[in-house]
């Protein structure tokens, strides 16, 4: 332990959300330093990452969809979990290197969030990329652990905690207790569904092909799950299916709810799935806790109005839900002596 406090005087202690969309870091007692995009642009058919590894993150995303031939934007996580295991490594390292500082030489000790329902191939995939990008020691936390922490439940003591961490990837439902979790379930249906699912409306509707990024500025813009406020209306752009020239459109929120209704009832499907499964005193406790929502899903308009009206009881959304998993592990680190040992959710690896 003084070794550690020791070595943290030359590195920084660092929690990670190493999400499919994007990467949040954490630094003790700093809280959020780094919020970028979970994309590395490399040169094509290769793994060499661009400009000496600065193609990371913003700059990276700007490319999604309009890199010339020899240069490809890659997005290394797919469903939560490292599908690029050399890209990954590559991306980690430049964030680490970016909030850890290139003078230091002692590596940090890091806390990544990590699926609740990925294997022991895809943790060790997560750990030894952490180890290779430069950290010092590594720890694993699953998410909805520190999606419930930075959501500031009461996840540690005798009552039931229900939390739902929509993120890019993967959709984690958990019910916890104790300081652990009692019930839990993890859907690959997510924010990237939600994407999917506005650019197939949009060839099947108005055969027009429309890329990611404009999916997504689609279901910020106008995406929601249930009618609240005003219906609105924006102007869609791509390239025409038949033409193949480039066109423009109107679309409504109403018809946009309507392309979201496959992907939100899964989500759905899980949550009841997984409150179906909790004992009955932890039930109990629910009827007045209620549902904590968290994740960048979360910020989809109704959401909690949906899952309101199906489980019956109250969904709230969490304080800055886009973040909660990140400050989640920024208060682990904070309390990782008193908690390592006592978290069954943890791996030190």
């Amino acid at each position: 332990m003084y070794l550690d406090r020791l070595l943290g005087l030359v590195s920084v202690d660092m929690g990670i959300d190493l999400g499919t969309c994007n990467t949040l870091v954490c630094v003790r007692g700093q809280g959020i330093v780094l919020n970028e995009p979970s994309v590395v642009a490399v040169y094509k058919g290769t793994n060499k990452v661009l400009k000496d590894g600065q193609a990371v993150g913003w700059m990276a995303k700007e490319m999604l969809g309009k890199t010339p031939g020899n240069i490809t934007a890659i997005r290394p996580l797919k469903d939560g979990v490292i599908s690029d295991f050399e890209i990954t490594e590559a991306m980690l390292g430049y964030f680490i290197r970016k909030v850890n500082g290139r003078s230091r030489f002692i590596g940090p000790r890091v806390v990544i969030s990590i699926p609740s329902g990925i294997t022991a191939v895809e943790k060790r995939a997560v750990f030894d990329s952490a180890e290779r990008a430069g950290a010092r020691k590594t720890y694993l936390i699953e998410e909805p652990v520190a999606a419930a922490i930075g959501a500031g439940l009461p996840f540690a003591e005798a009552t039931a905690s229900a939390i739902v961490d929509i993120g890019g990837g993967t959709t984690e439902v958990a019910i916890l207790s104790l300081a652990g979790i009692a019930v839990c379930e993890s859907v690959r249906v997510a924010g990237d569904d939600f994407d999917e699912a506005i650019i197939n409306h949009m060839k099947k509707t108005y055969n027009l092909m429309i890329g990611e990024q404009t999916a997504e500025r689609v279901k910020i813009e106008i995406g929601s799950a249930a009618p609240v406020g005003p219906e609105t209306s924006m102007e869609v752009r791509g390239r025409d299916m038949i033409s193949g020239l480039p066109r423009k459109t109107v679309i409504t929120s109403e018809e946009i709810r309507e392309a979201l209704r496959e992907p939100i009832g899964a989500i759905i499907e899980a949550v009841t799935r997984t409150l179906e499964r909790a004992e009955p005193e932890l039930a109990a406790d629910l009827v007045e806790n209620g549902i904590t929502l968290a994740g960048g899903g979360a910020l989809l308009r109704g959401i909690n109005v949906v899952l309101t009206n199906a489980t019956g009881l109250d969904a709230k959304i969490a304080d800055d839900p886009l973040t909660c998993v990140a400050r989640g592990t920024a208060i682990y680190l904070e309390n990782i002596e008193e908690w390592k040992d006592t978290l069954e959710t943890d791996m030190e690896a």
